[in-house]
């Protein structure tokens, strides 16, 4: 799926009121991450969750499976009124909390580009993809760009050296970063910020 083949009107069955609807970045406890995405998709609420391929051991065998890359997180697209009322409802079976911007003290909310540009990313299965922790993209300084062709086309974010591949790298600040393949240089442009 490309950036460009996300419809531009995200609005899931959950916009009643005319709210803003926004990318919330939550946790879930007890790894249940994929029955709180069962219990949104039954209402119609737009979420995302980071999976790979992982081989689990079943006996002898190894099965490849569909897995959370991170367990216990979620991104949702909702307002935060319907939220807060899923987490009272759920309190007990699925119970889950903002993720917090640690200066603000509020719930970190993911722009709708920048979350476009990580679902085009984190959303194909790659096998090459490397996620990384908020850490370790902002120690190292990169171009902000955006990819012209490929798989990842329209994608946005900062092209970055990685086990050592020119890579574009989307960071949902304060929660976690998705690398790209190697991206070659005339597949880039700079991007003012």
């Amino acid at each position: 799926m490309r950036a460009t083949d996300i419809p531009n009107n995200m609005q899931p069955l959950n916009n009643r009121q005319g709210d803003a609807l926004q990318w919330f970045a939550l946790r879930i406890t007890y790894s249940r991450e994929m029955a709180l995405k069962e219990h949104l998709d039954a209402q119609g609420i737009r979420c995302f969750i980071p999976m790979h391929y992982d081989y689990i051991r079943r006996g002898e065998h190894a099965v490849r499976r569909l897995v959370p890359v991170v367990h216990n997180l979620i991104f949702i697209y909702s307002t935060r009124e319907v939220l807060d009322v899923i987490k009272k409802e759920q309190e007990y079976r699925l119970p889950m909390r903002y993720i917090m911007n640690l200066e603000t003290h509020q719930p970190i909310i993911v722009p709708i580009r920048q979350m476009e540009s990580f679902i085009a990313v984190a959303g194909t299965y790659d096998e090459q993809l490397v996620y990384l922790s908020p850490a370790d993209v902002t120690l190292r300084k990169g171009m902000r760009v955006r990819i012209t062709g490929g798989p990842f086309e329209g994608v946005e974010g900062v092209l970055m050296r990685i086990k050592n591949d020119r890579r574009v790298v989307v960071s949902i600040e304060g929660v976690m970063a998705v690398a790209t393949h190697f991206i070659h240089p005339s597949l880039v442009v700079p991007v003012a910020e």
